[in-house]
């Protein structure tokens, strides 16, 4: 196998064992847990997830794009340093101060709530850092590094979470998680050692106005964000219940999100060797479909799982997750349609997708609340099915009325 493609193996291997991290931790999570102590430790982690998702956004891609881009070819490497070394003391101090508000606002916070968050805030630094050395590796091209770190963080954590006790609480369970990440973490600084030996650190960059992660923030807050934040306003306003049933049918589905993500970081470069729209289209459609089969395949089997074998999965989580596999399901196969229509979009034209992700993600959040508003959490999981069906129609829309130029489409036949 030539080095590109263990290079790209070793990407997808280490996509597949972030996401089965996160997959496990909220399984075994569920077993420990009661189902009210289970939406504690949800409502956590859903605040985690925006926190980890709003860092990739801001800092991650800025780094696997800005990959010594300028520099002379002998100042590259000194300047890829550089650029790894900032993002990880950049992540470090600005983990450690949403560490502290979170700590802040535990304190504030009552009960099992409030001590859930506290102990989020104080191992907020320590995931967060070992999350975002991936994205130096990748950067660097040793993707295969990234790959030996974040599988030390599997084990580590499916070792340390499987030896609690059953009705552990959410604040335990959340201190033995970050914790698990210490290994993984020194391993991964070790290994990233050799490549910044010597550089010298940049913040200011990041504290710019105009700094390319802004945007990406943006678009991550109006896609991703806004769902997570509408989810987590479930738990505040009306029940932690829902958002445990909800985290409990969504993880069900992380292979799926495997799937997804994997297209979105190697489906460019393949798509784009396609020869002109036509060839686009026709190639993003077929995955679509493809996703869409498997979206609604997999929640059929889900769906036939016996109770047994779901409580031996999500314990007592089980009952109000498995209710909502129907609309989890269908969320999912549209949410194929639509990752290859936004993705056929991000090759033709890349400016097109913001305004649908502002638009539609903002209708899928009214749709979340509004259906729970008229049909309990049941309603809720059809209005995220809704909102990414109508994503998906109104993206491939796009895609039909878009022209792309003479010249685009000679460079895409290229």
């Amino acid at each position: 196998m030539s080095r590109r493609g263990l290079a790209a193996v070793s990407s997808v291997l280490d996509q597949a064992a972030s996401s089965a991290t996160n997959i496990l931790v909220l399984v075994l999570a569920a077993r420990l847990s009661s189902a009210s102590g289970f939406a504690g430790f949800s409502m956590v982690y859903v605040t985690f997830s925006v926190l980890l998702g709003l860092n990739m956004a801001y800092v991650g891609q800025t780094v696997v794009l800005e990959k010594g881009q300028g520099l002379p070819p002998d100042e590259a490497g000194a300047g890829l340093a550089v650029v790894c070394r900032s993002s990880v003391l950049f992540t470090a101090a600005a983990s450690a101060v949403a560490g502290l508000v979170l700590a802040v606002v535990g304190l504030a916070l009552t009960g099992a709530t409030g001590r859930g968050f506290l102990a989020l805030g104080l191992v907020l630094p320590l995931v967060l850092v070992q999350d975002g050395l991936r994205y130096c590796f990748s950067a660097l091209r040793v993707p295969q590094r990234a790959l030996a770190a974040d599988t030390l963080r599997l084990v580590c954590v499916v070792a340390a979470l499987a030896v609690q006790p059953s009705g552990a609480s959410a604040s335990r369970l959340v201190l033995v998680w970050g914790l698990s990440a210490l290994p993984a973490l020194g391993l991964g600084l070790w290994l990233l050692r050799p490549f910044v030996r010597g550089a010298r650190a940049e913040l200011r960059p990041y504290l710019r106005r105009g700094h390319l992660g802004q945007r990406f923030v943006v678009e991550f807050a109006v896609g991703n964000g806004s769902s997570q934040l509408a989810v987590l306003g479930l738990g505040a306003f009306a029940t932690p219940l829902a958002v445990g049933a909800l985290r409990g049918a969504t993880t069900l589905f992380g292979p799926l999100n495997v799937l997804f993500n994997s297209a979105n970081a190697f489906g460019p470069p393949v798509v784009g060797r396609a020869a002109g729209k036509r060839g686009v289209v026709r190639m993003t459609a077929l995955m679509g479909v493809v996703l869409a089969v498997l979206g609604g395949g997999w929640a059929a089997v889900l769906y036939a799982l016996p109770d047994r074998l779901g409580r031996h999965l999500l314990g007592d989580t089980w009952t109000a997750a498995s209710a909502l596999l129907p609309a989890t399901g269908a969320q999912y196969a549209v949410m194929g349609l639509g990752t290859c229509a936004l993705l056929t979009l991000r090759v033709l034209n890349p400016k097109a997708t913001l305004s649908l992700q502002v638009v539609f993600s903002l209708l899928s959040v009214a749709l979340l609340l509004g259906g729970h508003a008229l049909w309990g959490v049941t309603g809720a999981a059809w209005g995220l099915a809704a909102g990414s069906a109508l994503k998906a129609a109104a993206a491939w829309l796009r895609v039909a009325r878009l022209r792309v130029p003479a010249p685009e489409a000679e460079a895409l036949a290229a």
